[in-house]
């Protein structure tokens, strides 16, 4: 996380974050292949869940923490700012993908996709957050609107 987050001052596990994108990843994988719309459907459901705090329901934030201890990895702990717009972004991502996969859209479908899945990608494997950046620059078009 760099100083351009958003910070919200509230401090989640980092480690736990990169399991759910993980699994945001696999479900993106798992629409694409299937073309099974019910996939993106409840990834939304449980990315609303995760967002407005009801993670005890969020069948991948459950996961994750299953996944993190008895694998015994460290928590790792950070600002959620960054982690809820990402996640936001993800909410926004999964539901153009819903619209154009009805609209048999498949062109944007696959654009769109590869997108949220670049961007996931380097959040799973490098902690980078593109979601920090888009931030940074509105914030800098539009300085008053994010006071």
């Amino acid at each position: 996380m760099s100083q351009q987050c958003p910070l919200n001052f509230r401090q989640i596990d980092a480690t736990v974050t990169r399991i759910n994108t993980l699994f945001v990843i696999l479900s993106i994988v798992g629409f694409l292949v299937t073309q099974n719309k019910v996939i993106l459907i409840v990834l939304i459901i449980d990315f609303i869940l995760r967002l407005y705090g009801y993670k005890h329901l969020s069948l991948i934030h459950i996961c994750s923490v299953f996944i993190q201890k008895k694998l015994s990895l460290p928590v790792k702990m950070e600002d959620g700012g960054a982690k809820r717009l990402a996640a936001f972004f993800g909410v926004g991502f999964t539901i153009v993908l819903l619209i154009f996969s009805w609209l048999k859209a498949d062109l944007i479908v696959a654009l769109v996709a590869g997108i949220f899945l670049s961007c996931a990608s380097l959040e799973l494997l490098f902690g980078y957050c593109i979601a920090c950046k888009i931030y940074y620059i509105a914030k800098k078009f539009s300085p008053k609107r994010f006071d």
